[in-house]
């Protein structure tokens, strides 16, 4: 029995940055990835490669330190929260509880073709 890899996706907009390695951590309000997971990364359709998840935190987004939330692309916890009701519909705050994944890509598709 095969086993499916577990996926971690993006925007198309941040593969860039996480191929150069500028985005090396996501903030999710939910995920079942674990520390040691090996996934699939893609962004929008693309597989860009594969990382592994060295660490997965819930935290408040008021715990978030500066580093965490500049790791994850943004420039401001106001700019993180903005995006996370962008994406998720939801009321956010400095109170809401958030999955903070950090991860290193581990390989590049193109460099296995």
């Amino acid at each position: 029995m095969m086993v499916k890899m577990k996926k971690l996706i993006f925007k198309q907009e941040y593969g860039q940055d996480i191929l150069e390695g500028k985005k090396s951590a996501t903030i999710r309000l939910t995920s079942k990835l674990k520390k040691g997971d090996i996934v699939e990364v893609r962004a929008g359709f693309v597989k860009i490669g594969t990382a592994v998840i060295e660490d997965v935190e819930t935290k408040k987004i008021k715990e978030l330190s500066e580093e965490e939330v500049r790791r994850d692309g943004f420039k401001s916890k106001e700019e993180l929260m903005k995006a996370l009701r962008k994406i998720y519909g939801k009321d956010i705050n400095e109170r809401t509880e958030v999955k903070l994944i950090k991860f290193r890509l581990l390989g590049r598709y193109d460099e296995f073709t």
